[in-house]
């Protein structure tokens, strides 16, 4: 058998034992661990739950704004129109920049989708969380003959045109303003370059043509989370319900929600 160690023996054993020294590399690899899931967080809310959080702020402020307009006075509901005014659209003065002076209602997009549209394109109104879409000033305005074109992010800052790309031919696109509503149905989609202003043109990528009709461009970043290409889809203009002859059905019953009805 062999002879059992003394205790200053297994002492001086234990002390011999090499200690884990601490790494840099180590250190380095948890701190950035730690930063990546910190990121992953950071994107999960800008992307996701920020956009749910800023897009229903934006449709608050869209509600707010129509009830401001004159037809909302009262709280009481507007029939719906079965057809749209023979008569010619109005054509509403362009305000300042910054200034919200339409929304946009697409059905698609949502059954309650209904966003504020301002005046100008720049961080003002794109990135606002009261605002999110914007009208190039250089275009022209609801129901005026030529391109009546508007932006919004995919993502962030609300995401007001993050699902363009499920529109399907036929789908009606609504702007509504205090003289009533433009109804424009959905037609194709392109896809250029970021530099590919020919969307705005008011014969879209036909800078030279004279326009005869009345069209809507929606234009916003392609592929999802990159800004690499635009998609700008395309509508075109089907009638005109005036506010005093009530919306069309198909979004009589938001209309009156937002209302106040």
């Amino acid at each position: 058998m062999s002879e059992q160690l003394r205790p200053r023996e297994r002492s001086a054993r234990r002390r011999t034992r090499p200690r884990q020294r601490v790494s840099i590399v180590g250190v380095l690899g948890e701190l950035l661990i730690t930063a990546g899931v910190f990121v992953m967080l950071f994107l999960g809310w800008q992307l996701w739950l920020n956009d749910i959080i800023v897009g229903d702020q934006q449709e608050q402020a869209a509600q707010e704004l129509v009830e401001s307009w004159p037809r909302a006075e009262g709280g009481t509901a507007v029939p719906p129109a079965v057809q749209p005014s023979d008569e010619a659209p109005a054509v509403v003065a362009a305000p300042d920049d910054g200034t919200a002076f339409a929304t946009l209602i697409v059905p698609r997009l949502g059954a309650d989708y209904m966003r504020p549209i301002a005046q100008g394109v720049g961080h003002n109104v794109l990135n606002s969380t009261r605002l999110g879409i914007g009208h190039y000033p250089s275009t022209q305005m609801p129901g005026e003959v030529g391109n009546f074109v508007l932006a919004a992010h995919r993502k962030a800052y609300g995401g007001g045109f993050e699902n363009i790309n499920s529109l399907h031919v036929g789908d009606h696109i609504y702007v509504a303003t205090p003289e009533g509503w433009y109804q424009y149905a959905y037609r194709s989609s392109e896809y250029v370059r970021p530099t590919g202003v020919g969307v705005l043109a008011p014969v879209p990528q036909m800078p030279d043509a004279a326009p005869t009709d009345r069209i809507i461009t929606l234009t916003t970043c392609n592929p999802l989370f990159s800004t690499a290409e635009r998609i700008a889809a395309y509508g075109v203009f089907e009638g005109w319900y005036p506010a005093a002859g009530g919306p069309p059905e198909e979004i009589a019953e938001l209309v009156n929600t937002a209302g106040g009805a």
